[in-house]
C-alpha cells in the first residue's frame, strides 16, 4: 500500500489538461476540415474523420473503465494519454484521408480511456464536500472546449498549418503526464480478479455494429432498410443479448448488471443519453439554421454556439455547487424543465423572421439546461455505486452520452431530410433529380454548390426557407427528449449527496440509503489518491 500523499494541485492541473485535450479534439477539427480536404483529398470519406474518433471512443470507454477498477486509475490514465499523443502525432503526419481516419481512431481510443477516468480520479481524490465544486469545474471543460475548439482550429489553420491542430496536443499531453506521474499516488487494495474477455469481445462487436449501422445508414449504398444496414443492426442485437447473458454469469463482469437495479444509477444513464441527443441536435442544426436564415458564411457561424456553450460552463458550475444542498431529483427536474422550455422555444417560437439576439437567448436557455448534467450526473452515478465499480460507472456515463449523440444525430437527421424533401416537392418546376441531389439541403449553404446546380437566386431563397422550416420541424420533435429526461429525473427519488459531518442532522431517507449502498458481493480492489 502506497503511503505517499498526492499533490492535489499537480493532479488537478494534469487532469484538467488531459480532459481539455481530449474534449478539444472533438471540435477543433471542424473548421480545419475544408483545408484538410484540399490537401489530402478524400471528400467522399472525410466524415469518417469524426466518426472514427467517436466509434473508437465509445468502444474503449467501458472496457478501460472496468480495467481501471481492476488495475488502478493512474496507469490507465497515463496509458490513455500516451495513446492519444501517439495518435495526434500520426494525424499530423497523415498524407491521405484514409491514414488520417485510422490515426483518428487511435486518438479516439485514447480519448475513451482518458475521459471517464478523470471523473473517477476526482471522486477518489477529494472529500465529499468538495466533489460538487470539482465536478462542476471539470464538467465546464466540455463547454470551454466547444467554444475554443472551432476558433483555435480556424486560427491554427490560417496562421500555421492544419497539421498543428494535432501537434498542439503534444505539449499539453506531456504536461499532463508530468503532473499525474509526479503528483498522483494511489492507495491500492489488491484482490485476484479474472478479466471477462468474453464480455469484452461481445461488448465490442455489439457497439461496433451499432455505431457502424448508425453512421453508414442513409448514405449512398447503405439506405435505411437495405440488407447490409439491417444486418448490422441484427448482428448488434444478437451480440447485445449474448453480452447480457455473459455478464449475468461472469465472475468479474465488464459491466455489473446489478448496478442497473439502483434507480439513481439507471436514471443518470438515461438522462445522460437524452441530454446527449439534445446537445448534438442543437450543435449540429442551430449553425445550419443561422447560416441559412441570416446568410452567414461558414467562418462567421463557427462561433454561433458560443453563447450556448458559455451557458453550459456556468450551469455546470452551478450544478456542482448546489448538489450538496438539494436532492439530485430536484436539481435535475429544474434542469429538465429549463431544457424543455429551450427546445419549445427553438421549435415553436423561432422562425425565419426571428432576430439573432432572440436565437442567442434561446441557445443560452438550452445551455443552462444541459450544463447541470455534466457535473451532477457524474456525482449521482459515482455516489450510487461501491468503490470497486466507480471506474466502470463513470465510463458508462460517457458511453450513454455518446450513444445518445449518435442516435440523436441519426434520428434527427432522418427527420430533417424527410421534412425538407416533403417541402421542396411542392415547389413547381423543381425536377426530382435536382431534389434528390439537394438531399437534406445543407449543400445549399455553399455558394459554389448553388452555382454548380444552376439555381436562380429566387429558387435558392425558397429552398433556404424550406431548409429552415425542416430544422424547426426537428426541434419540435426533439422536445420529447427532455420530457423523457424529466421522467427519469423524477424517478431518482429522494437521494442526495451525503456529506461527512452533516449526517447527524437527521436520518437519511430510505431512498438515500438504497442509493448509497448497493450490495454487489465481496469487496474488490478500490483505488484512491492517498
Amino acid at each position: 500500500m502506497d503511503s505517499k500523499q498526492s499533490n492535489v494541485k499537480f493532479v488537478v492541473a494534469g487532469l484538467l489538461l488531459g480532459l481539455f485535450m481530449s474534449a478539444l479534439d472533438q471540435t477543433i477539427v471542424s473548421t480545419a476540415m475544408t483545408t484538410i480536404i484540399k490537401k489530402l483529398g478524400g471528400f467522399e470519406s472525410f466524415v469518417w474523420v469524426y466518426s472514427a474518433y467517436m466509434i473508437a471512443m465509445v468502444v474503449s470507454t467501458p472496457v478501460f473503465g472496468k480495467l481501471s477498477d481492476i488495475y488502478g486509475r493512474k496507469r490507465f490514465f497515463l496509458f490513455g494519454l500516451v495513446i492519444f499523443l501517439v495518435g495526434s502525432v500520426l494525424c499530423g503526419t497523415a498524407t491521405t484521408m484514409n491514414e488520417l481516419i485510422i490515426y483518428r481512431a487511435l486518438q479516439g481510443i485514447g480519448g475513451g480511456i482518458i475521459m471517464p477516468i478523470v471523473f473517477t480520479m476526482i471522486f477518489d481524490l477529494f472529500p465529499m464536500e468538495k466533489r460538487g465544486k470539482m465536478m462542476g469545474l471539470f464538467g465546464a471543460v466540455f463547454g470551454i472546449s466547444s467554444v475554443f475548439g472551432p476558433i483555435m482550429g480556424g486560427a491554427i489553420t490560417d496562421y500555421m498549418s492544419w497539421n498543428w491542430i494535432f501537434y498542439i496536443n503534444v505539449p499539453i499531453g506531456l504536461l499532463s503526464i508530468f503532473f499525474i506521474a509526479r503528483g498522483y499516488h494511489e492507495t491500492r487494495v489488491k484482490r485476484k480478479q479474472n478479466i471477462d474477455w468474453g464480455g469484452v469481445v461481445f461488448l465490442m462487436v455489439f457497439i461496433l455494429c451499432l455505431m457502424f449501422g448508425l453512421e453508414l445508414g442513409g448514405r449512398e449504398g447503405w439506405a435505411w432498410g437495405s440488407l447490409q444496414t439491417n444486418m448490422l443492426f441484427i448482428v448488434s442485437g444478437i451480440f447485445f443479448v449474448l453480452f447480457i447473458l455473459m455478464e449475468s454469469k461472469a465472475k468479474d463482469p465488464i459491466v455489473k448488471l446489478d448496478l442497473f437495479r439502483n434507480r439513481v444509477f439507471t436514471s443518470s444513464m438515461m438522462i445522460s443519453m437524452f441530454y446527449g441527443a439534445v446537445m448534438i441536435g442543437c450543435a449540429t442544426y442551430i449553425p445550419i439554421f443561422v447560416q441559412g436564415v441570416f446568410l452567414k458564411t461558414a467562418t462567421q457561424t463557427s462561433t454561433v454556439l458560443t453563447p450556448m456553450m458559455l451557458a453550459v460552463v456556468v450551469s455546470s458550475q452551478i450544478g456542482g455547487r448546489v448538489v450538496t444542498k438539494f436532492k439530485y431529483r430536484d436539481t435535475m427536474i429544474v434542469s429538465a424543465l429549463t431544457l424543455i422550455v429551450g427546445t419549445l422555444l427553438l421549435g415553436y417560437a423561432m422562425g425565419t423572421g426571428t432576430s439573432e439576439w432572440l436565437v442567442t437567448l434561446y441557445m443560452i436557455i438550452i445551455g443552462l439546461g444541459i450544463g447541470v448534467s455534466f457535473s451532477l450526473l457524474n456525482i449521482s452515478t459515482l455516489n450510487a455505486v461501491p468503490p470497486q465499480y466507480k471506474g466502470s460507472a463513470s465510463s458508462l456515463i460517457t458511453f450513454f452520452r455518446t450513444i445518445g449523440s449518435a442516435l440523436g444525430v441519426t434520428v434527427l437527421g432522418t427527420l430533417q431530410k424527410y421534412d425538407f424533401q416533403e417541402g421542396i416537392r411542392a415547389i413547381p418546376d423543381l425536377s426530382p433529380q435536382l431534389a434528390d441531389k439537394i438531399k437534406g439541403g445543407q449543400a445549399l449553404l455553399d455558394p459554389e454548390m448553388q452555382e454548380k446546380m444552376g439555381l436562380p437566386a429566387s429558387l435558392v431563397t425558397e429552398l433556404l426557407n424550406n431548409l429552415a422550416n425542416s430544422i424547426l420541424f426537428i426541434f419540435q420533435w426533439s422536445v420529447i427528449l427532455p420530457i423523457a429526461a424529466l421522467i427519469f429525473a423524477i424517478l431518482m427519488g429522494r437521494s442526495r449527496m451525503q456529506i461527512a459531518g452533516k449526517q447527524g442532522q437527521g436520518k437519511p431517507e430510505p431512498d438515500q440509503m438504497k442509493s448509497e449502498e448497493v450490495p454487489l458481493g465481496k469487496p474488490e480492489p478500490s483505488y484512491h489518491g492517498g
